[in-house]
């Protein structure tokens, strides 16, 4: 009923009172009426929904205590993070003013208040004029006019409320309100810096593979994501990757990879020229930008040519366990973010999504998935899809008991190429970091990255297949 009351004459009920405000008295101390009241403004944008405003303003102050209000923080402020210096000022107070101006709000605020309710005769267009207190507003405004009590009816007549002020309490856009003890008069600049939620950004990036020569394009873009309820004008804008510790923190982890297809990241051991913020990488934008409220902005952030890259497969098997069916080998692009690769630069976290060009020179989409925070020198192996072509089928051959507390277990894994040309699958058992595990025997020399996987490198032929046999010795 509330909902349907506002939709029918919210908008005229709001004009009708600016008007009335316009007319009868000033705009509130503080509520400019023009463009944004900020001034020269700074911007440092987290990955955990945590973003560091900076704003300094010329205030002109009398000589002792005064108020000051900062319209157009930030709706989303977290007030007990503000920060304000002001030359021969000391802050006494301070409060954060949410409640903002709304036919809604307005009319609960006028709760007690005598009110001016216009309705116009639909028939003869003549307007009558009534004043009315304000009773309730509960589910519907419940009114005093003419000696009786009213329900504003959602009946679809013109009606219109002239409200004879703007509460105090209303403000036109999130505003901040300090009380300063001032020594002297006169203008100075205040540096207000406070910390707000609803301002993220993530990287996303766009490879392009081309097998023939081996190497992959990528192109790394930084979208802006604002929804904080303030428009940021001009700013000064400053992104930091990585995840800062924070008692507030609400992100979801929008993007989560299916496990089966994990990017597997070597960290690399080279320092970039990357400016630092702590052990945090800083990725600054070239120029100011104004970041609307509720906008995507989207910003280029690393362009490379002719990165070495190359593509392959990727097989893990869970724990010496067998498959009824041959399972798919995932497709891999596999690349260094080094300088001798051609990249040369730290990679925040995002998403990297590959393109291949088919027989026309069309790029077509193959697939994603995300990476973490990569330092540079890094090699990447960067599941993108299943293989329609390569497949492997593990088996368990036998299992026997040796002694009282150890087994012996005989795996063997068939790999098969359907393709015109030979593959190599880096196949890989896990699984094995469950008590003290030895290899007796494999067919193929494999390595023992960690505690719990072997990998093999198997060359499979051209239209054909490979095997590779293995015998654990294991504590289960």
């Amino acid at each position: 009923m509330r909902d349907n009351i506002w939709r029918a004459y919210g908008l005229a009920m709001l004009l009708g009172s600016t008007a009335a405000s316009a007319q009868q008295l000033p705009p509130p101390a503080g509520s400019p009426t023009g463009g944004s009241a900020q001034g020269d403004v700074s911007v440092t944008i987290y990955n955990n929904d945590v973003a560091l405003v900076q704003d300094v303003r010329s205030l002109a102050l009398a000589d002792g205590r005064v108020r000051q209000s900062f319209p157009d923080v930030s709706a989303s402020i977290r007030p007990e993070t503000v920060s304000l210096t002001v030359p021969d000022a000391a802050i006494v107070e301070q409060n954060f003013d949410y409640d903002l101006l709304s036919p809604s709000s307005l009319m609960e605020k006028a709760v007690g208040e005598t009110i001016t309710l216009v309705r116009t005769n639909p028939a003869t267009g003549a307007e009558t004029r009534d004043r009315a207190k304000v009773l309730a507003v509960n589910g519907g405004v419940v009114i005093e006019v003419n000696g009786h009590v009213e329900v504003l009816r959602d009946d679809g007549l013109p009606v219109r409320a002239i409200f004879d002020r703007v509460p105090d309490a209303l403000r036109a856009r999130p505003t901040l309100s300090v009380t300063l003890a001032s020594t002297r008069a006169g203008s100075r600049p205040a540096t207000l810096s406070y910390l707000s939620r609803g301002l993220g950004w993530s990287a996303d990036y766009v490879a392009l593979f081309d097998d023939k020569s081996g190497t992959v394009d990528v192109q790394g873009w930084v979208t802006l994501k604002n929804t904080s309820g303030t428009t940021f004008g001009n700013a000064r804008t400053l992104l930091v990757a990585g995840e800062v510790g924070s008692t507030d923190d609400n992100g979801d982890g929008s993007y989560t990879p299916r496990r089966r297809r994990m990017t597997t990241i070597l960290p690399g051991t080279e320092s970039t020229a990357r400016g630092q913020l702590g052990d945090f990488y800083l990725y600054p934008l070239g120029e100011r930008t104004t970041i609307a409220d509720k906008q995507t902005k989207q910003v280029s952030f690393l362009d490379a040519k002719g990165v070495a890259a190359s593509a392959g497969y990727r097989f893990e098997n869970g724990w010496l366990g067998s498959s009824d069916e041959p399972r798919s080998a995932q497709s891999v692009l596999r690349f260094s973010n080094s300088g001798a690769a051609g990249l040369g630069d730290a990679l925040p976290a995002g998403v990297v999504r590959v393109y291949v060009r088919d027989a026309r020179g069309q790029p077509q989409f193959t697939g994603e998935n995300r990476i973490e925070h990569t330092p540079q020198g890094s090699t990447i192996a960067l599941p993108t899809g299943d293989a329609f072509d390569v497949k492997v089928r593990p088996t368990t051959v036998s299992r026997t008991r040796q002694g009282d507390s150890r087994w012996r277990t005989a795996m063997r894994y068939t790999l098969t190429n359907a393709r015109g040309r030979p593959v190599t699958v880096e196949l890989v058992q896990g699984g094995l970091d469950g008590g003290d595990v030895r290899v007796i025997a494999d067919s193929a020399k494999g390595e023992r990255r960690d505690a719990g996987t072997m990998t093999w490198q198997v060359a499979v032929p051209a239209n054909g297949t490979a095997t590779v046999t293995v015998t654990f010795d294991t504590r289960y």
